[in-house]
Protein backbone atom coordinates (compact mmCIF):
# COMPACT_ATOMS: atom_id res chain seq x y z
CA UNK A 1 0.00 0.00 0.00
CA UNK A 2 1.41 3.39 -0.93
CA UNK A 3 2.16 6.10 1.61
CA UNK A 4 -0.98 7.94 0.53
CA UNK A 5 -3.24 5.03 1.42
CA UNK A 6 -1.81 4.35 4.87
CA UNK A 7 -4.33 4.91 7.62
CA UNK A 8 -3.33 5.94 11.10
CA UNK A 9 -4.30 4.05 14.26
CA UNK A 10 -8.02 3.46 14.59
CA UNK A 11 -9.97 5.52 17.09
CA UNK A 12 -10.72 3.85 20.39
CA UNK A 13 -14.25 2.61 21.07
CA UNK A 14 -14.71 4.95 24.02
CA UNK A 15 -14.43 8.17 22.01
CA UNK A 16 -17.36 10.48 22.62
CA UNK A 17 -18.97 12.20 20.37
CA UNK A 18 -19.42 32.17 -11.61
CA UNK A 19 -16.86 33.41 -16.58
CA UNK A 20 -13.67 32.85 -18.24
CA UNK A 21 -13.10 29.17 -17.59
CA UNK A 22 -12.80 26.44 -20.13
CA UNK A 23 -14.42 23.18 -19.09
CA UNK A 24 -12.52 21.30 -21.75
CA UNK A 25 -10.38 18.50 -20.29
CA UNK A 26 -6.64 19.02 -20.43
CA UNK A 27 -3.89 16.46 -20.66
CA UNK A 28 -1.35 15.90 -17.92
CA UNK A 29 0.51 13.19 -16.09
CA UNK A 30 -0.19 12.39 -12.46
CA UNK A 31 2.16 14.11 -10.03
CA UNK A 32 4.35 11.71 -8.06
CA UNK A 33 3.45 11.18 -4.42
CA UNK A 34 5.35 13.33 -1.91
CA UNK A 35 8.73 11.91 -1.15
CA UNK A 36 8.98 9.99 2.09
CA UNK A 37 11.77 11.52 4.16
CA UNK A 38 13.91 9.58 6.66
CA UNK A 39 12.12 9.06 9.94
CA UNK A 40 14.96 10.73 11.85
CA UNK A 41 16.43 13.60 9.82
CA UNK A 42 19.76 15.01 10.93
CA UNK A 43 19.29 17.34 13.89
CA UNK A 44 21.29 20.05 12.15
CA UNK A 45 18.90 20.19 9.18
CA UNK A 46 16.51 23.15 9.08
CA UNK A 47 12.82 22.19 8.89
CA UNK A 48 11.62 21.83 5.31
CA UNK A 49 8.88 24.10 4.03
CA UNK A 50 5.74 22.31 2.86
CA UNK A 51 3.45 23.83 0.26
CA UNK A 52 -0.15 22.77 0.78
CA UNK A 53 -3.02 23.51 -1.63
CA UNK A 54 -6.71 23.43 -0.71
CA UNK A 55 -9.62 23.86 -3.12
CA UNK A 56 -13.37 23.55 -2.60
CA UNK A 57 -16.33 21.58 -3.94
CA UNK A 58 -15.96 19.28 -6.92
CA UNK A 59 -18.44 17.07 -8.73
CA UNK A 60 -19.18 15.83 -12.23
CA UNK A 61 -22.85 16.58 -12.87
CA UNK A 62 -24.96 18.17 -15.59
CA UNK A 63 -22.97 18.81 -18.75
CA UNK A 64 -19.84 17.41 -17.06
CA UNK A 65 -21.16 13.94 -16.25
CA UNK A 66 -19.01 12.34 -18.94
CA UNK A 67 -15.77 14.10 -17.99
CA UNK A 68 -14.42 11.13 -15.95
CA UNK A 69 -14.80 8.83 -18.97
CA UNK A 70 -12.09 10.76 -20.81
CA UNK A 71 -8.67 9.26 -19.97
CA UNK A 72 -7.00 12.69 -20.26
CA UNK A 73 -9.52 14.81 -18.32
CA UNK A 74 -8.46 16.97 -15.37
CA UNK A 75 -9.92 19.76 -13.25
CA UNK A 76 -8.71 22.27 -15.81
CA UNK A 77 -5.93 24.87 -15.96
CA UNK A 78 -5.81 25.48 -12.21
CA UNK A 79 -4.74 21.85 -11.76
CA UNK A 80 -1.18 23.10 -12.21
CA UNK A 81 -1.42 24.75 -8.79
CA UNK A 82 -2.50 21.48 -7.20
CA UNK A 83 0.28 19.52 -8.90
CA UNK A 84 2.86 22.04 -7.77
CA UNK A 85 1.94 21.54 -4.11
CA UNK A 86 3.52 18.95 -1.82
CA UNK A 87 0.00 17.95 -0.78
CA UNK A 88 -3.33 19.01 -2.33
CA UNK A 89 -6.90 18.41 -1.16
CA UNK A 90 -10.48 19.00 -2.37
CA UNK A 91 -14.03 18.04 -1.37
CA UNK A 92 -15.83 15.58 -3.68
CA UNK A 93 -19.60 16.23 -3.54
CA UNK A 94 -20.52 12.77 -4.78
CA UNK A 95 -20.88 9.16 -3.86
CA UNK A 96 -18.24 7.19 -5.77
CA UNK A 97 -20.57 4.62 -7.29
CA UNK A 98 -22.39 3.67 -10.48
CA UNK A 99 -25.55 2.52 -8.71
CA UNK A 100 -28.84 4.12 -9.68
CA UNK A 101 -30.91 3.77 -6.48
CA UNK A 102 -30.70 7.08 -4.56
CA UNK A 103 -31.22 7.00 -0.81
CA UNK A 104 -34.02 8.77 1.03
CA UNK A 105 -33.44 12.36 2.11
CA UNK A 106 -36.60 12.64 4.16
CA UNK A 107 -35.37 15.44 6.43
CA UNK A 108 -34.49 17.79 3.57
CA UNK A 109 -37.34 19.76 1.98
CA UNK A 110 -38.46 18.07 -1.26
CA UNK A 111 -37.56 21.02 -3.50
CA UNK A 112 -33.98 21.02 -2.25
CA UNK A 113 -33.14 17.32 -2.60
CA UNK A 114 -30.27 16.45 -4.90
CA UNK A 115 -28.37 13.21 -5.49
CA UNK A 116 -24.86 13.27 -6.95
CA UNK A 117 -22.68 10.36 -7.99
CA UNK A 118 -19.64 9.59 -10.07
CA UNK A 119 -17.90 6.33 -10.84
CA UNK A 120 -14.41 5.40 -9.66
CA UNK A 121 -12.97 7.10 -12.75
CA UNK A 122 -13.70 10.43 -10.98
CA UNK A 123 -10.86 9.64 -8.60
CA UNK A 124 -8.56 9.20 -11.60
CA UNK A 125 -9.49 12.71 -12.76
CA UNK A 126 -8.54 14.05 -9.34
CA UNK A 127 -5.25 12.14 -9.34
CA UNK A 128 -4.31 13.49 -12.78
CA UNK A 129 -5.13 16.97 -11.48
CA UNK A 130 -2.63 16.72 -8.63
CA UNK A 131 -5.10 15.97 -5.83
CA UNK A 132 -3.69 13.76 -3.08
CA UNK A 133 -6.48 13.67 -0.49
CA UNK A 134 -10.26 13.92 -0.92
CA UNK A 135 -13.02 14.42 1.63
CA UNK A 136 -16.35 12.74 0.93
CA UNK A 137 -17.80 13.74 4.32
CA UNK A 138 -20.56 15.96 2.98
CA UNK A 139 -24.29 15.98 2.22
CA UNK A 140 -23.77 13.94 -0.96
CA UNK A 141 -21.22 11.34 0.15
CA UNK A 142 -24.00 8.86 1.04
CA UNK A 143 -26.47 9.85 -1.69
CA UNK A 144 -26.78 6.25 -2.93
CA UNK A 145 -27.25 4.51 0.37
CA UNK A 146 -25.22 1.89 2.13
CA UNK A 147 -24.35 0.06 -1.08
CA UNK A 148 -23.09 3.27 -2.69
CA UNK A 149 -21.11 4.12 0.45
CA UNK A 150 -19.40 0.73 0.38
CA UNK A 151 -18.62 1.27 -3.32
CA UNK A 152 -16.95 4.55 -2.31
CA UNK A 153 -14.82 2.80 0.29
CA UNK A 154 -13.83 0.07 -2.14
CA UNK A 155 -12.92 2.60 -4.84
CA UNK A 156 -10.51 4.28 -2.42
CA UNK A 157 -8.65 1.02 -1.81
CA UNK A 158 -7.30 0.94 -5.37
CA UNK A 159 -6.99 4.69 -5.98
CA UNK A 160 -3.92 6.92 -5.93
CA UNK A 161 -6.07 9.43 -4.04
CA UNK A 162 -6.74 8.99 -0.33
CA UNK A 163 -10.34 9.38 0.89
CA UNK A 164 -11.13 10.69 4.36
CA UNK A 165 -14.31 11.16 6.35
CA UNK A 166 -15.79 7.76 5.47
CA UNK A 167 -15.33 4.26 6.84
CA UNK A 168 -16.75 0.81 7.50
CA UNK A 169 -17.29 1.87 11.10
CA UNK A 170 -17.09 5.08 13.11
CA UNK A 171 -13.43 4.51 13.96
CA UNK A 172 -12.45 4.44 10.29
CA UNK A 173 -14.70 7.38 9.44
CA UNK A 174 -13.07 9.65 12.03
CA UNK A 175 -9.54 8.30 11.57
CA UNK A 176 -7.07 10.56 9.77
CA UNK A 177 -5.14 9.92 6.62
CA UNK A 178 -1.52 9.93 7.75
CA UNK A 179 1.47 10.66 5.53
CA UNK A 180 5.05 11.87 5.97
CA UNK A 181 5.91 14.76 3.65
CA UNK A 182 9.43 16.19 3.61
CA UNK A 183 10.05 14.80 7.07
CA UNK A 184 6.80 16.21 8.51
CA UNK A 185 4.20 13.80 9.90
CA UNK A 186 0.82 15.01 8.66
CA UNK A 187 -2.63 13.85 9.86
CA UNK A 188 -5.71 14.86 7.82
CA UNK A 189 -9.25 14.50 9.20
CA UNK A 190 -12.59 15.32 7.52
CA UNK A 191 -16.18 15.61 8.73
CA UNK A 192 -19.57 16.92 7.63
CA UNK A 193 -21.08 19.77 9.66
CA UNK A 194 -23.81 20.78 7.19
CA UNK A 195 -27.55 20.24 7.60
CA UNK A 196 -28.33 16.55 7.97
CA UNK A 197 -30.68 15.44 5.17
CA UNK A 198 -31.62 11.96 6.43
CA UNK A 199 -31.88 10.13 9.74
CA UNK A 200 -30.17 7.07 8.24
CA UNK A 201 -27.13 6.14 10.31
CA UNK A 202 -24.84 6.23 7.26
CA UNK A 203 -24.92 10.06 7.42
CA UNK A 204 -23.39 10.17 10.92
CA UNK A 205 -21.20 7.24 11.87
CA UNK A 206 -21.39 6.32 15.57
CA UNK A 207 -20.33 3.37 17.72
CA UNK A 208 -22.21 0.29 16.55
CA UNK A 209 -23.87 2.06 13.58
CA UNK A 210 -21.80 0.36 10.90
CA UNK A 211 -20.45 2.12 7.78
CA UNK A 212 -20.94 5.86 7.53
CA UNK A 213 -19.59 9.37 7.15
CA UNK A 214 -17.83 11.34 9.87
CA UNK A 215 -20.19 13.98 11.25
CA UNK A 216 -19.34 17.14 13.17
CA UNK A 217 -22.90 17.63 14.40
CA UNK A 218 -24.20 16.84 17.88
CA UNK A 219 -22.15 14.06 19.51
CA UNK A 220 -19.96 13.91 16.41
CA UNK A 221 -18.29 17.16 17.47
CA UNK A 222 -16.79 15.50 20.56
CA UNK A 223 -15.76 12.44 18.52
CA UNK A 224 -13.97 14.60 15.95
CA UNK A 225 -12.31 16.73 18.64
CA UNK A 226 -11.05 13.59 20.41
CA UNK A 227 -9.65 12.24 17.14
CA UNK A 228 -7.88 15.54 16.45
CA UNK A 229 -6.49 15.59 19.99
CA UNK A 230 -5.10 12.09 19.50
CA UNK A 231 -3.43 13.11 16.24
CA UNK A 232 -1.94 16.22 17.85
CA UNK A 233 -0.11 13.98 20.33
CA UNK A 234 1.74 12.10 17.60
CA UNK A 235 1.82 14.18 14.40
CA UNK A 236 3.66 17.38 13.51
CA UNK A 237 0.78 18.88 11.51
CA UNK A 238 -2.94 18.25 12.01
CA UNK A 239 -5.39 19.33 9.28
CA UNK A 240 -9.20 19.21 9.44
CA UNK A 241 -11.29 19.64 6.28
CA UNK A 242 -14.95 20.39 7.08
CA UNK A 243 -18.15 20.58 5.07
CA UNK A 244 -19.70 23.56 6.84
CA UNK A 245 -21.33 26.99 6.61
CA UNK A 246 -24.53 28.41 5.15
CA UNK A 247 -25.10 28.16 1.41
CA UNK A 248 -24.66 31.55 -0.25
CA UNK A 249 -23.45 33.27 2.94
CA UNK A 250 -19.98 34.79 2.56
CA UNK A 251 -19.64 35.15 6.33
CA UNK A 252 -19.14 32.31 8.82
CA UNK A 253 -22.03 31.24 11.03
CA UNK A 254 -21.70 31.17 14.82
CA UNK A 255 -21.72 27.37 14.57
CA UNK A 256 -18.69 27.46 12.28
CA UNK A 257 -16.83 29.78 14.60
CA UNK A 258 -17.61 27.64 17.62
CA UNK A 259 -16.49 24.46 15.84
CA UNK A 260 -13.24 26.09 14.71
CA UNK A 261 -12.50 27.12 18.30
CA UNK A 262 -13.23 23.59 19.52
CA UNK A 263 -10.82 22.09 17.00
CA UNK A 264 -8.20 24.73 17.77
CA UNK A 265 -8.38 23.72 21.44
CA UNK A 266 -8.04 20.07 20.42
CA UNK A 267 -4.77 20.82 18.62
CA UNK A 268 -5.69 21.38 14.96
CA UNK A 269 -3.08 23.44 13.11
CA UNK A 270 -5.20 24.04 9.97
CA UNK A 271 -9.01 24.05 9.68
CA UNK A 272 -10.43 24.56 6.19
CA UNK A 273 -13.64 23.66 4.41
CA UNK A 274 -16.38 24.32 1.90
CA UNK A 275 -20.17 24.07 1.35
CA UNK A 276 -21.34 27.70 1.03
CA UNK A 277 -20.53 27.63 -2.73
CA UNK A 278 -18.79 30.99 -2.33
CA UNK A 279 -15.41 31.91 -0.81
CA UNK A 280 -15.30 33.02 2.84
CA UNK A 281 -12.64 34.75 4.89
CA UNK A 282 -9.46 33.15 6.20
CA UNK A 283 -6.72 33.94 8.68
CA UNK A 284 -5.29 33.11 12.07
CA UNK A 285 -7.01 32.46 15.35
CA UNK A 286 -4.18 32.06 17.81
CA UNK A 287 -1.71 29.79 16.00
CA UNK A 288 -4.44 27.88 14.10
CA UNK A 289 -5.03 28.82 10.49
CA UNK A 290 -8.75 28.81 9.61
CA UNK A 291 -10.39 29.15 6.19
CA UNK A 292 -14.17 29.32 6.56
CA UNK A 293 -14.93 28.60 2.93
CA UNK A 294 -13.16 27.73 -0.32
CA UNK A 295 -16.15 27.97 -2.67
CA UNK A 296 -16.78 25.72 -5.66
CA UNK A 297 -13.88 24.42 -7.73
CA UNK A 298 -15.42 22.23 -10.47
CA UNK A 299 -19.19 22.62 -10.66
CA UNK A 300 -22.14 22.30 -13.01
CA UNK A 301 -22.79 26.04 -13.01
CA UNK A 302 -20.72 29.16 -12.47
CA UNK A 303 -22.74 31.02 -9.85
CA UNK A 304 -21.06 32.76 -8.16
CA UNK A 305 -18.09 33.08 -10.54
CA UNK A 306 -15.43 33.54 -7.84
CA UNK A 307 -13.14 30.72 -6.78
CA UNK A 308 -9.51 30.02 -6.04
CA UNK A 309 -6.93 27.79 -4.42
CA UNK A 310 -5.66 28.45 -0.91
CA UNK A 311 -1.91 27.81 -0.76
CA UNK A 312 -0.29 27.55 2.66
CA UNK A 313 3.41 27.32 3.46
CA UNK A 314 4.15 25.27 6.57
CA UNK A 315 7.44 24.97 8.42
CA UNK A 316 7.99 23.04 11.61
CA UNK A 317 4.27 22.27 11.86
CA UNK A 318 3.31 25.97 11.73
CA UNK A 319 1.68 27.96 8.92
CA UNK A 320 4.21 30.65 7.95
CA UNK A 321 2.51 32.12 4.85
CA UNK A 322 -0.83 32.09 3.08
CA UNK A 323 -1.77 32.94 -0.47
CA UNK A 324 -5.06 33.05 -2.39
CA UNK A 325 -4.66 32.12 -6.05
CA UNK A 326 -7.94 33.34 -7.59
CA UNK A 327 -9.91 31.88 -10.45
CA UNK A 328 -13.16 32.55 -12.24
CA UNK A 329 -15.94 30.39 -13.68
CA UNK A 330 -17.87 30.88 -16.87
CA UNK A 331 -21.65 31.01 -16.29
CA UNK A 332 -21.97 27.38 -17.38
CA UNK A 333 -19.42 26.27 -14.80
CA UNK A 334 -16.95 23.46 -15.32
CA UNK A 335 -13.30 24.28 -14.65
CA UNK A 336 -12.20 27.72 -13.48
CA UNK A 337 -9.51 29.79 -15.19
CA UNK A 338 -6.76 31.52 -13.16
CA UNK A 339 -7.12 35.27 -12.74
CA UNK A 340 -3.94 37.27 -13.25
CA UNK A 341 -2.91 40.90 -13.66
CA UNK A 342 -5.20 43.63 -12.36
CA UNK A 343 -8.18 41.25 -12.21
CA UNK A 344 -6.18 38.83 -10.08
CA UNK A 345 -4.95 41.59 -7.76
CA UNK A 346 -8.51 42.83 -7.26
CA UNK A 347 -9.76 39.29 -6.58
CA UNK A 348 -7.08 38.75 -3.92
CA UNK A 349 -8.02 42.06 -2.30
CA UNK A 350 -11.69 41.03 -2.28
CA UNK A 351 -10.76 37.71 -0.68
CA UNK A 352 -8.81 39.46 2.07
CA UNK A 353 -11.76 41.80 2.66
CA UNK A 354 -13.92 38.74 3.41
CA UNK A 355 -12.01 38.42 6.68
CA UNK A 356 -13.82 41.56 7.88
CA UNK A 357 -16.86 39.51 8.96
CA UNK A 358 -14.88 36.79 10.71
CA UNK A 359 -13.22 36.44 14.10
CA UNK A 360 -9.82 35.95 12.47
CA UNK A 361 -6.65 37.98 12.26
CA UNK A 362 -4.50 38.32 9.13
CA UNK A 363 -2.59 35.32 7.91
CA UNK A 364 1.15 35.13 8.59
CA UNK A 365 3.62 37.14 6.57
CA UNK A 366 3.00 40.31 4.55
CA UNK A 367 -0.68 41.19 4.23
CA UNK A 368 -0.68 43.53 1.27
CA UNK A 369 -4.05 45.15 0.60
CA UNK A 370 -5.49 44.65 4.06
CA UNK A 371 -3.90 47.50 5.95
CA UNK A 372 -7.26 48.53 7.35
CA UNK A 373 -7.58 45.26 9.29
CA UNK A 374 -6.95 46.15 12.92
CA UNK A 375 -7.50 42.73 14.47
CA UNK A 376 -4.73 40.89 16.29
CA UNK A 377 -4.14 37.15 15.84
CA UNK A 378 -6.70 36.33 18.49
CA UNK A 379 -9.32 37.95 16.29
CA UNK A 380 -10.12 40.74 18.75
CA UNK A 381 -10.61 44.31 17.57
CA UNK A 382 -8.21 46.84 19.02
CA UNK A 383 -9.71 49.02 21.74
CA UNK A 384 -11.67 51.95 20.42
CA UNK A 385 -11.54 50.85 16.76
CA UNK A 386 -14.84 50.38 14.93
CA UNK A 387 -14.98 47.40 12.57
CA UNK A 388 -14.66 48.58 9.00
CA UNK A 389 -17.03 47.09 6.47
CA UNK A 390 -15.83 46.17 2.98
CA UNK A 391 -16.94 48.55 0.25
CA UNK A 392 -20.47 48.05 -1.02
CA UNK A 393 -20.56 45.86 -4.11
CA UNK A 394 -23.38 45.21 -6.56
CA UNK A 395 -23.72 43.38 -9.85
CA UNK A 396 -26.73 43.50 -12.18
CA UNK A 397 -26.93 40.84 -14.85
CA UNK A 398 -29.39 39.10 -17.13
CA UNK A 399 -30.76 35.75 -16.01
CA UNK A 400 -28.01 33.49 -17.29
CA UNK A 401 -27.94 29.70 -17.48
CA UNK A 402 -26.74 29.14 -13.92
CA UNK A 403 -29.37 31.39 -12.31
CA UNK A 404 -32.06 30.00 -14.60
CA UNK A 405 -31.32 26.49 -13.40
CA UNK A 406 -31.98 27.60 -9.84
CA UNK A 407 -35.26 29.41 -10.59
CA UNK A 408 -37.30 26.23 -10.49
CA UNK A 409 -40.55 27.95 -9.50
CA UNK A 410 -40.63 30.02 -12.70
CA UNK A 411 -42.98 28.52 -15.29
CA UNK A 412 -42.42 30.23 -18.65
CA UNK A 413 -45.84 29.03 -19.82
CA UNK A 414 -47.83 30.75 -17.08
CA UNK A 415 -45.71 33.44 -15.37
CA UNK A 416 -46.60 36.98 -16.52
CA UNK A 417 -43.00 38.15 -17.09
CA UNK A 418 -40.38 36.32 -19.18
CA UNK A 419 -36.94 35.77 -17.69
CA UNK A 420 -35.51 38.06 -20.37
CA UNK A 421 -37.24 41.00 -18.63
CA UNK A 422 -35.76 40.17 -15.22
CA UNK A 423 -32.36 40.93 -13.73
CA UNK A 424 -30.25 39.12 -11.13
CA UNK A 425 -28.75 41.38 -8.46
CA UNK A 426 -25.92 40.40 -6.13
CA UNK A 427 -25.49 43.00 -3.39
CA UNK A 428 -23.57 43.43 -0.17
CA UNK A 429 -25.72 43.83 2.92
CA UNK A 430 -25.14 44.00 6.67
CA UNK A 431 -26.32 41.05 8.72
CA UNK A 432 -27.82 41.14 12.20
CA UNK A 433 -24.31 40.44 13.49
CA UNK A 434 -23.08 43.70 11.96
CA UNK A 435 -20.96 41.91 9.38
CA UNK A 436 -20.94 42.15 5.60
CA UNK A 437 -22.86 39.44 3.78
CA UNK A 438 -23.67 38.55 0.19
CA UNK A 439 -27.29 38.71 -0.94
CA UNK A 440 -29.20 37.89 -4.13
CA UNK A 441 -32.41 39.30 -5.58
CA UNK A 442 -34.24 39.03 -8.87
CA UNK A 443 -36.24 42.09 -9.95
CA UNK A 444 -37.64 43.54 -13.16
CA UNK A 445 -35.04 45.10 -15.46
CA UNK A 446 -36.70 48.52 -15.33
CA UNK A 447 -36.26 48.83 -11.54
CA UNK A 448 -32.89 47.10 -11.13
CA UNK A 449 -30.74 50.25 -10.97
CA UNK A 450 -33.10 51.92 -8.49
CA UNK A 451 -33.14 48.84 -6.27
CA UNK A 452 -29.34 48.69 -6.30
CA UNK A 453 -29.25 52.31 -5.13
CA UNK A 454 -31.62 51.53 -2.27
CA UNK A 455 -29.47 48.69 -0.97
CA UNK A 456 -26.33 50.79 -1.29
CA UNK A 457 -27.92 53.32 1.07
CA UNK A 458 -29.09 50.60 3.49
CA UNK A 459 -25.56 49.22 3.57
CA UNK A 460 -24.03 52.65 4.17
CA UNK A 461 -26.29 53.16 7.20
CA UNK A 462 -25.81 49.54 8.35
CA UNK A 463 -29.49 48.67 8.29
CA UNK A 464 -29.41 44.94 9.10
CA UNK A 465 -30.94 42.28 6.86
CA UNK A 466 -30.85 38.72 8.14
CA UNK A 467 -30.61 36.95 4.80
CA UNK A 468 -31.27 37.62 1.14
CA UNK A 469 -31.69 34.49 -1.00
CA UNK A 470 -33.72 33.79 -4.11
CA UNK A 471 -37.16 32.58 -3.09
CA UNK A 472 -36.45 29.38 -5.02
CA UNK A 473 -34.24 28.34 -2.11
CA UNK A 474 -37.60 27.82 -0.36
CA UNK A 475 -39.29 26.15 -3.31
CA UNK A 476 -41.06 29.41 -4.22
CA UNK A 477 -43.11 29.05 -1.01
CA UNK A 478 -43.75 32.53 0.38
CA UNK A 479 -44.59 31.23 3.86
CA UNK A 480 -41.33 29.28 4.10
CA UNK A 481 -39.33 32.26 2.86
CA UNK A 482 -40.97 34.57 5.41
CA UNK A 483 -40.47 32.06 8.23
CA UNK A 484 -36.74 32.08 7.41
CA UNK A 485 -36.77 35.90 7.63
CA UNK A 486 -35.61 35.99 4.04
CA UNK A 487 -35.58 39.27 2.12
CA UNK A 488 -36.79 38.50 -1.41
CA UNK A 489 -37.94 40.01 -4.68
CA UNK A 490 -39.28 38.11 -7.68
CA UNK A 491 -41.67 35.24 -6.98
CA UNK A 492 -44.10 33.97 -9.62
CA UNK A 493 -47.14 33.65 -7.34
CA UNK A 494 -50.70 34.91 -6.98
CA UNK A 495 -51.89 37.34 -4.34
CA UNK A 496 -52.73 35.27 -1.26
CA UNK A 497 -56.31 34.00 -1.60
CA UNK A 498 -56.85 35.63 -5.01
CA UNK A 499 -56.42 34.81 -8.68
CA UNK A 500 -54.56 38.04 -9.50
CA UNK A 501 -50.80 37.98 -9.88
CA UNK A 502 -48.78 39.47 -7.03
CA UNK A 503 -46.47 42.43 -7.69
CA UNK A 504 -43.70 39.96 -6.91
CA UNK A 505 -44.64 37.98 -10.03
CA UNK A 506 -43.69 41.04 -12.08
CA UNK A 507 -40.40 41.54 -10.26
CA UNK A 508 -41.61 44.87 -8.94
CA UNK A 509 -41.88 44.19 -5.21
CA UNK A 510 -39.49 43.42 -2.36
CA UNK A 511 -40.15 42.05 1.13
CA UNK A 512 -37.59 42.99 3.81
CA UNK A 513 -37.03 41.14 7.11
CA UNK A 514 -40.52 39.53 7.27
CA UNK A 515 -40.16 38.51 10.93
CA UNK A 516 -39.45 42.05 12.16
CA UNK A 517 -41.95 43.44 9.63
CA UNK A 518 -44.89 41.01 9.43
CA UNK A 519 -47.98 40.99 7.22
CA UNK A 520 -51.14 41.37 9.32
CA UNK A 521 -54.59 40.30 8.13
CA UNK A 522 -57.12 40.46 10.93
CA UNK A 523 -55.83 38.20 13.66
CA UNK A 524 -53.44 36.37 11.35
CA UNK A 525 -49.75 37.28 11.46
CA UNK A 526 -47.42 36.12 8.69
CA UNK A 527 -44.95 34.78 9.55
CA UNK A 528 -46.15 33.71 13.02
CA UNK A 529 -42.72 34.57 14.45
CA UNK A 530 -43.51 38.21 13.65
CA UNK A 531 -46.23 38.48 16.31
CA UNK A 532 -43.90 40.00 18.96
CA UNK A 533 -43.28 42.90 16.55
CA UNK A 534 -46.93 43.95 16.20
CA UNK A 535 -46.70 46.50 18.99
CA UNK A 536 -43.45 48.10 17.80
CA UNK A 537 -43.67 51.86 17.43
CA UNK A 538 -43.04 52.53 13.74
CA UNK A 539 -43.68 56.27 13.78
CA UNK A 540 -41.00 58.80 12.80
CA UNK A 541 -38.54 59.43 15.59
CA UNK A 542 -39.42 56.23 17.48
CA UNK A 543 -36.47 54.29 18.89
CA UNK A 544 -34.92 52.11 16.23
CA UNK A 545 -34.85 48.35 16.56
CA UNK A 546 -32.63 46.07 14.45
CA UNK A 547 -34.27 45.19 11.16
CA UNK A 548 -37.54 47.01 11.92
CA UNK A 549 -38.89 49.40 9.27
CA UNK A 550 -40.42 52.66 10.53
CA UNK A 551 -41.38 56.10 9.20
CA UNK A 552 -38.40 58.33 8.47
CA UNK A 553 -35.76 55.59 8.56
CA UNK A 554 -33.36 54.83 5.71
CA UNK A 555 -35.60 52.10 4.27
CA UNK A 556 -38.64 54.38 4.01
CA UNK A 557 -36.57 57.30 2.73
CA UNK A 558 -34.89 55.29 0.01
CA UNK A 559 -38.00 53.56 -1.30
CA UNK A 560 -39.86 56.89 -1.19
CA UNK A 561 -37.01 58.39 -3.21
CA UNK A 562 -37.55 55.91 -6.06
CA UNK A 563 -41.33 56.26 -5.86
CA UNK A 564 -42.21 52.89 -4.29
CA UNK A 565 -45.15 52.33 -1.94
CA UNK A 566 -44.87 50.90 1.56
CA UNK A 567 -47.25 48.10 2.52
CA UNK A 568 -47.19 49.30 6.12
CA UNK A 569 -49.73 51.95 5.08
CA UNK A 570 -52.26 49.40 3.76
CA UNK A 571 -55.52 48.75 5.64
CA UNK A 572 -54.11 45.25 6.23
CA UNK A 573 -50.55 46.36 7.04
CA UNK A 574 -47.80 44.52 5.23
CA UNK A 575 -44.80 46.07 6.96
CA UNK A 576 -42.20 44.06 5.02
CA UNK A 577 -43.55 44.97 1.57
CA UNK A 578 -42.47 47.65 -0.91
CA UNK A 579 -43.73 47.80 -4.48
CA UNK A 580 -43.18 49.92 -7.57
CA UNK A 581 -46.09 51.97 -8.90
CA UNK A 582 -48.17 50.44 -11.66
CA UNK A 583 -46.79 50.90 -15.15
CA UNK A 584 -48.99 53.40 -17.02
Amino acid sequence: MSAFLMMGPMLSDDLGEREFASPSPTVSSPRPSPSVAPSTPPSSAAPATLRLAFAGDVHFEGDYRDVPSSPSSTLGPMSDILRDADLAMVNLESAVTLRDAPTSKEIEVPSNRYWFRAGPAALDVLARSGVDVVSVANNHGADFGLAGLLDTIRAAETSDVALVGVGRNHREAFAPHRVKVKGTDVAIHAADASFRESADAIWAAAPGSGPGLASARGPGVATLAAAVQESARTDDLVIVYLHWGEEGNACPSPTQQSLARRLEAAGADIVVGSHAHTPLGAGLHGSTYVSYGLGNFYWYHGRPPHTGVLRLSVRGGEVVADEWLPGRFRPEGGAPTPLTGDAGTAAVRDWKDLRGCTDLGPGPGPDVGAASDTRDHAGQAESGVTDKLPDFAVSISRIGPSVRLGMRSHDPQTCPVPLADLRHLVVTHVGFDGRARRGELVVHADVAEDVAGVFAALYAERFPIERMLLVDEYGGDDDRSMAANNTSGYNCRRVAGQSAWSDHAYGRAIDINPVQNPYVVGSEVRPPAGRPFLEVDRTAGAPSQPGVIRDGDVVRREFDRIGWEWGGLYSDPDFQHFSAPDIP
